[in-house]
C-alpha cells in the first residue's frame, strides 16, 4: 500500500533527524527530550512496517511477525510519548535558564 510506504519513510526520515539533533544538542534535559521524539519516530516506523506486512503477504508468519512489530512499536510510541511529555517543561525551564544565563 504507497500511503504506508509514505509513512514508513516519514516515520524513519523523522528518528534520524532527531538523532542528529540529539547528537547535535548539548543540553541533558533538550536530549532527553529529542530522545524521546525519536523513540516515538522509530516506534511509529515499526508499526507501520508491521502493519505493511499485512497487505504483502498473506501467511501465518507474516501475520505473526507483523502483529508483534505492530505491539512493539506502539509500546515504544507510547513510552516515548509519555517521556515527551515529562521532559517538556523541564527543556523550557532549561531554556528559560540559559536565556537568562546568556550562553
Amino acid at each position: 500500500m504507497p500511503t504506508l510506504v509514505i509513512f514508513i519513510i516519514f516515520s524513519f526520515s523523522f528518528y534520524v533527524y532527531y538523532k542528529i539533533k540529539y547528537f547535535r544538542s548539548h543540553r541533558p534535559m533538550e536530549r532527553r527530550w529529542l530522545s524521546a521524539k525519536s523513540s516515538i519516530a522509530l516506534g511509529l516506523f515499526v508499526f507501520f512496517f508491521g502493519l505493511n506486512q499485512f497487505f504483502l503477504h498473506s501467511s501465518i508468519v507474516t501475520y505473526i511477525i507483523g502483529t508483534i512489530f505492530l505491539l512493539i512499536g506502539a509500546g515504544s510510541a507510547w513510552a516515548g510519548y509519555r517521556a515527551y511529555k515529562h521532559y517538556l517543561p523541564l527543556v523550557l525551564e532549561e531554556a528559560k535558564q540559559t536565556a537568562k544565563n546568556g550562553a
